[in-house]
């Protein structure tokens, strides 16, 4: 029998849409990064949380050779995955570490739920049950980016498990509304998430991640995220980044950054210049964000044992951008301050 038209023209538009989507990535993923290649075998545990049953995907690698016994769990920013980790995987791992590596719930290959409270306190709890179930009672913890928020806020809430912490050009080292950057709705980031592209993505990722440089390479962490920005579960997962944006600039931990108590090392990019809402703030008040020239010092006096290491004229992903000179900072201390 065949379709009514209309049926057969929506048919037609979607078909066109996704061919037009595919094109602009090279490919798309399914709401949880279906299709996407990971480095290391990807396992996933339920989570029971908010009254539902999620999935969280994560790695769980051990040294390939003799083991020094000890942990480190990697968290991943707002725009990275667990895989963007693959170079910083394979040092650790080499150098004796088992490396448990999640991908938080609303991310990449974890679930997108239809409904969620997203705080840096509820990520945290959900990765502390994963560690749980891993048998990990205590772990050095690196965060990058918005993983370097949640990275300070599972220290503050469990500092007996947490031996070390190591923040990566983390986001929040400054309160962007008390500097006054206007408030975007969550309705308003949605209708910004949905009109992601690869033209424009790659443009930021060069101007911000990699201090106006780009590499072949680098292309494979723009396919990752617009692939799964405008794949199957494009809606999903728009609306869960929404959230997820406005959980990051509603919930600063800038002003608890004295109340860490373990050894703590700050690397810092210092071209970068990541500050949420800065493209909708006014010029006046865009000129003093994202200072990471200045905010790594400032931040480093405030954290009672802080090591702060400064990487000149690199952005905001130095691991992805220098992985042996950063990798030779991380392995040097998490050595030096056990």
């Amino acid at each position: 029998m065949a379709l009514p038209i209309h049926a057969r023209l929506g048919g037609l538009l979607l078909t066109i849409m996704s061919s037009a989507l595919a094109a602009q990535t090279g490919k798309t993923y399914g709401p949880e990064l279906q299709g996407f290649d990971y480095p290391y075998e990807l396992k996933s545990i339920a989570v029971e949380s908010q009254g539902q049953a999620l999935r969280m995907a994560y790695m769980d690698i051990p040294a390939p050779g003799k083991s020094n016994g000890r942990t480190v769990m990697l968290m991943h920013g707002k725009n990275f995955c667990g895989a963007t980790w693959e170079a910083t995987i394979k040092a650790l791992s080499e150098a004796g570490y088992r490396v448990v590596v999640p991908d938080q719930i609303g991310f990449c290959a974890s679930a997108k739920p239809e409904h969620y409270q997203y705080s840096f306190q509820q990520l945290a709890v959900n990765t502390h049950a994963l560690l749980e179930k891993l048998g990990v009672t205590r772990a050095s913890v690196v965060g990058h980016s918005t993983g370097g928020m949640l990275a300070t806020r599972y220290a503050l809430m469990y500092p007996d498990q947490v031996e070390q912490l190591a923040l990566v050009n983390p986001i929040g080292l400054e309160d962007w509304k008390a500097l006054g950057v206007p408030y975007r709705s969550v309705a308003q980031w949605y209708a910004r998430e949905l009109q992601l592209s690869a033209e424009g993505v790659r443009k930021y990722e060069q101007s911000t991640y990699y201090g106006g440089r780009w590499k072949p390479e680098y292309e494979r962490w723009v396919d990752m995220l617009v692939g799964l920005n405008q794949g199957s579960g494009h809606q999903r997962v728009a609306w869960n980044s929404a959230l997820v944006y406005d959980m990051i600039f509603t919930q600063p931990v800038v002003y608890e950054f004295n109340l860490l108590k373990m050894p703590t090392l700050l690397v810092i990019g210092d071209a970068d210049t990541t500050a949420i809402g800065s493209d909708i703030a006014s010029a006046e008040v865009r000129k003093k964000l994202g200072r990471y020239d200045l905010l790594g010092k400032q931040i480093a006096r405030q954290i009672p044992r802080s090591t702060l290491v400064e990487l000149s004229g690199m952005g905001h992903a130095p691991q992805i951008e220098d992985p042996a000179r950063f990798h030779k900072i991380l392995l040097t201390w998490l050595d030096a301050t056990r």
